[in-house]
């Protein structure tokens, strides 16, 4: 009998936005494979958590999807977690799911903490239509993607490191416009979680004199300011 994936979310920064279902899952399953084992040894300790961990991560799941496939499909229940939030999104996870699904294994994504929807809702931008474009490609089809931006008639959201924060405004100022607003959101859920508003002028000038940390995502309202979505 086949076993069944676990695709389970864990904190973005608070480890008590960890769910009840998510550890107790985690206390079921036979294995679990992580993006950063330090990281989820550190997550099952707190929570007194003992399983067999394993690597998963962008440099190998090419190479292991095959025997974890296999491992699920001969009767192990697998749960899958990255170093935080919700596997797969701009994470590692989206291969496993798609050919565990080819393999006719149930996959049971658990609902929990993902960066950018508390982000967007705090932005005060038009929320009933969205878009998610995760992290901008880094080089080829940046300036196509960028120009692209320009014209979303939706709120739109991205995922930056903070070390290229200042550039990505740069950018997004030049392509488009200086008065385009946007939020920029850090440390979600952590002591010294922050959100910023204002134009990309402003929050250039703002984030060009600090010493930037945490994991940031960027929310920024639509080229019509959201006037289609509020009517």
């Amino acid at each position: 009998m086949s076993g069944k994936l676990y695709v389970v979310p864990t904190p973005i920064g608070n480890l008590e936005d960890m769910t009840i279902r998510a550890i107790n899952t985690l206390k079921e399953v036979d294995l679990i494979f992580a993006e950063d084992t330090r990281n989820t040894i550190f997550l099952l300790k707190h929570f007194n958590i003992e399983k067999p961990v394993r690597s998963y991560h962008m440099h190998n799941e090419h190479k292991i999807l095959e025997e974890a496939v296999k491992m699920i499909a001969n009767g192990q229940n697998v749960a899958l977690v990255s170093d935080a939030g919700t596997p797969a999104i701009s994470d590692p996870g989206f291969l496993l799911v798609r050919e565990s699904i080819k393999h006719n294994i149930e996959v049971i994504t658990l609902p929990g903490p993902t960066a950018f929807v508390p982000a967007l809702v705090n932005s005060g931008f038009p929320c009933d239509t969205f878009v998610f474009y995760g992290f901008l490609p880094q080089k080829k089809g940046r300036q196509t993607k960028l120009k692209l931006l320009a014209k979303e008639e939706r709120t739109f959201i991205l995922y930056e490191s903070p070390f290229r924060l200042v550039k990505l405004l740069e950018e997004l100022k030049e392509y488009l416009g200086d008065e385009r607003r946007a939020c920029v959101s850090r440390e979600i859920s952590k002591l010294y979680e922050e959100n910023k508003r204002g134009t990309f002028a402003e929050l250039i000038t703002y984030f060009s004199s600090k010493q930037v940390k945490g994991e940031i995502v960027v929310t920024i309202e639509a080229v019509n300011n959201g006037k289609a979505s509020e009517e």
